[in-house]
């Protein structure tokens, strides 16, 4: 009898996911600073009282700057398997993932300014 879900497999599969992410934060330098950003953006979300909106937009960009990060991680680390000596193709393949990320960091910034902005003004107006 075939099962529709084969649940062992998806426990597994969420085992390899969880340990994935536990190295991305145990050794890399990068995810660690996007890390210790992020909780300083969820504790200002909490000063500031973000609504539900703000939130979604908020915890929106801090996984899409996390998982940018796992994903280039993923490529420089692969590349680096396929080809252990310099290579013009390999670097072009990690400045394209690293720009990758920056574009959304960059982004990530330009919406917390939108959001964070906007209430440190309301806030210094109340003051």
């Amino acid at each position: 009898m075939s099962r529709w879900i084969d649940v062992r497999k998806s426990l597994r599969s969420f085992r390899f996911a969880t340990e994935g992410i536990w190295a991305l934060f145990r050794f890399e330098n990068n995810a660690k600073i996007h890390l210790l950003a992020a909780i300083f953006v969820v504790a200002a979300g909490f000063w500031l009282q973000l609504d539900r909106i703000e939130w979604a937009l908020v915890l929106t960009q801090v996984a899409l700057v996390l998982a940018a990060e796992a994903f280039n991680t993923a490529i420089e680390k692969l590349a680096d398997v396929v080809s252990p000596e310099r290579h013009p193709q390999i670097k072009a393949v990690k400045d394209l993932s690293a720009g990758a990320v920056l574009l959304v960091v960059i982004l990530a910034v330009v919406v917390g300014i939108l959001i964070f902005g906007t209430k440190l003004i309301e806030w210094l107006d109340m003051a």
